[in-house]
């Protein structure tokens, strides 16, 4: 099995070495190695872990919840309700997030028509 180090990890997932150690201490994290050392080692599950916290926390899931998540993880085969119902929860916010940027965006699409129509006034006007 391939091991990889704070720095690999870091790199493969956008997380920086700080937030690995936070994201650990925590307990975001479910149960990472340690060499003999004492140096983490992560396994390819824990890259694809870290890569589903990255998801979650670039859609605004709150810290909290993310704990609740992994706690859920932990718990097994009998907390899969609860986990699936705390994923449905999040992505209708998303969905909820979505929909007002999309209020948004047509609204500054709006004015981008209207400053397009300005400025073509404005050309056929020079021109004219």
């Amino acid at each position: 099995m391939p091991y990889f180090t704070p720095s690999e990890v870091a790199g493969r997932t956008g997380f920086s070495l700080d937030t690995l150690r936070y994201y650990e201490r925590i307990g975001l994290l479910l149960d990472v190695e340690r060499t003999a050392g004492g140096r983490r080692r992560f396994t390819e599950r824990d890259v694809w872990w870290l890569n589903l916290l990255r998801r979650l926390r670039d859609t605004e899931m709150p810290i909290a919840e993310m704990r609740h998540f992994a706690e859920l993880v932990r718990a097994g085969d009998e907390a899969r309700p609860a986990r699936l119902a705390l994923l449905e929860s999040h992505d209708a916010r998303i969905e909820a997030r979505i929909a007002r940027l999309r209020e948004c965006q047509d609204q500054v699409r709006v004015k981008i028509t209207h400053y397009r129509e300005l400025e073509a006034e404005a050309a056929g006007a020079a021109a004219g």
